[in-house]
């Protein structure tokens, strides 16, 4: 039976803060100091000669890093689940990292952009570079994966094409992707709920940061469209371009292909040498996710299969998008046995 406390781990949960230098100045004003928790498997201070493959851990949009420690009814949080899986020697033991990407918009989607601030370069440079100078990592990319969900499953899609020469492998649940199904529906509903502030999300941003967050019907999409539009369409001066007309819903043609641009399934062609480098591919969705994501998964895994790669795991399990932090632990098995096989010079 699962019990609503916190458990004891067996491994080590370190909780640390790091300075980002790509973060200084960033055009939000948001912190350039970031904690980041850093896990230790079982019997990782028993032998100092031994190196571990590592896992970087990056949550969907609005996720906070201390999320990860939320506990509902009946479920386990997931460090502890992860914790289970090393101490039962269910997989090869990783280090696991857990990345705080948090913006005042809600999210980064882990991109370098003048709206938001360099979140790429600091997971890539930043963390990644104190992680190997602070714990005895396998350096090399074969060695290394990256593993979210949602906007956080998007990070891992486009991290590895971006940085063959750091990570070797990802796992996505209901990464975004395929755009026209999970995100021009929501632009309808945006141009609905603008009505109310004549068009202007710069308004509606207005009237969210001075009450209490989520208290209004049209928060939840309008705080999307604006943190998206910041990190894939924002002007160079930081100021978030909307890829639609608020006031009729007309796509703009211009925006909207900036946010194409990074659409994963769109990326593949371009990123075909980086993809088929890697050794650990884990795709999956629920069959009634509320944005068709697991429609985007069966597109990306496709697209993979156009450029040769078919040595991957994808599955499509009953669910929606929400609730699913019971398949991270599946996913993380599977990386770990991926990035623990020895490299092959």
């Amino acid at each position: 039976m699962t019990l609503p406390w916190e458990a004891d781990l067996a491994g080590r949960l370190d909780r640390r803060t790091i300075h980002s230098a790509a973060l200084e100045g960033n055009h939000l004003g948001d912190p350039a100091d970031r904690p980041l928790w850093v896990y230790v498997p079982p019997g990782y201070d028993d032998d100092p000669g031994v190196r571990y493959p590592t896992v970087y851990e990056i949550q969907g949009f609005t996720g906070s890093l201390t999320m990860w420690a939320n506990r509902t009814a009946y479920r386990q949080t997931f460090p502890e689940m992860a914790d289970e899986l090393f101490a039962g020697r269910q997989a090869p033991p990783c280090i696991v990292v857990y990345v705080d990407a948090w913006t005042a918009y809600g999210g980064s989607q882990f991109v370098d952009s003048p709206g938001t601030g360099q979140y790429h370069t600091y997971l890539c440079e930043d963390v990644v570079g104190w992680v190997d100078s602070n714990y005895r990592t396998l350096a090399g990319p074969e060695h290394r994966g990256i593993h979210g969900k949602s906007s956080g499953g998007f990070g891992a899609m486009i991290t590895p094409m971006l940085r063959p020469d750091l990570f070797g492998g990802f796992a996505t649940h209901a990464g975004d992707s395929l755009y026209e199904y999970c995100y021009i529906p929501e632009f309808g509903k945006a141009v609905r709920h603008l009505r109310d502030y004549d068009g202007s999300i710069d308004r509606w941003w207005s009237d969210f940061r001075g009450r209490v967050a989520f208290t209004k019907p049209a928060d939840e999409n309008l705080l999307m469209m604006l943190g998206i539009s910041a990190c894939f369409s924002a002007d160079p001066d930081g100021t978030p371009r909307l890829p639609f007309d608020p006031h009729n819903g007309v796509l703009d043609q211009d925006v909207w292909g900036r946010w194409l641009d990074w659409d994963p399934v769109r990326m593949v062609p371009r990123y075909a040498d980086a993809l088929r480098g890697l050794r650990a591919i884990w795709i999956d969705g629920g069959t009634s996710d509320e944005w068709f994501l697991e429609i985007g998964g069966q597109a990306f895994r496709d697209a993979l299969g156009a450029i040769g790669i078919t040595d991957l795991h994808f599955e499509l399990f009953e669910g929606a998008h929400g609730r699913i932090e019971y398949r991270y632990p599946m996913a993380l098995a599977y990386l770990a046995e991926r990035l623990s096989a020895p490299s092959v010079r």
